[in-house]
């Protein structure tokens, strides 16, 4: 596996775990706390984050950080692309691959989009629903014409 496969399953993971806990938290200090928490990869399986490559470190944090620092945007640019379907609806999994696949769109400019979005469909495979990944295609793909016609 690709050290940035691996880093966008690790964003995956973490944006997900994140959002699962994170209405829990009140105060901005305490969410920043869990995110730390995250963020540190202790909750990888030891041997694993012992042999995590620094590298894909960085760029797992890069996608988490910058995914959360844009969220209000991407999902305001997920919603206006979801067609027939509200957004309260999009379960946790898809929505955690739609916003990495998002930000990369939007700030990763460098990065060709049919990478980003065939990464985020290989993702969406193996932790997704049987048709997250037809799902999150339609809805990046739409969202990288959008971005391109700009």
């Amino acid at each position: 596996m690709s050290s940035r496969r691996e880093g966008r399953i690790l964003a995956f993971q973490t944006l997900y775990a994140w959002e699962a806990v994170k209405a829990r938290f009140k105060s901005p200090s305490e969410k920043q706390e869990i995110l730390g928490n995250l963020l540190d990869f202790s909750w990888l399986e030891e041997s694993k984050n012992e042999r995590l490559h620094e590298k894909t470190r960085l760029f797992s944090h890069l996608l988490i950080t910058g995914t959360i620092e844009n969220l209000e945007k991407i999902d305001e640019i997920i919603k206006a692309h979801l067609e027939n379907w509200n957004f309260s609806r999009v379960n946790r999994v898809d929505l955690a691959i739609l916003r990495i696949g998002v930000y990369q769109l939007l700030f990763q400019r460098d990065m060709p989009a049919s990478i980003v979005i065939s990464e985020a469909i290989a993702i969406a495979n193996v932790f997704g629903e049987e048709k997250s990944y037809g799902f999150v295609n339609g809805v990046l793909d739409g969202i990288r014409k959008a971005v391109e016609d700009r």
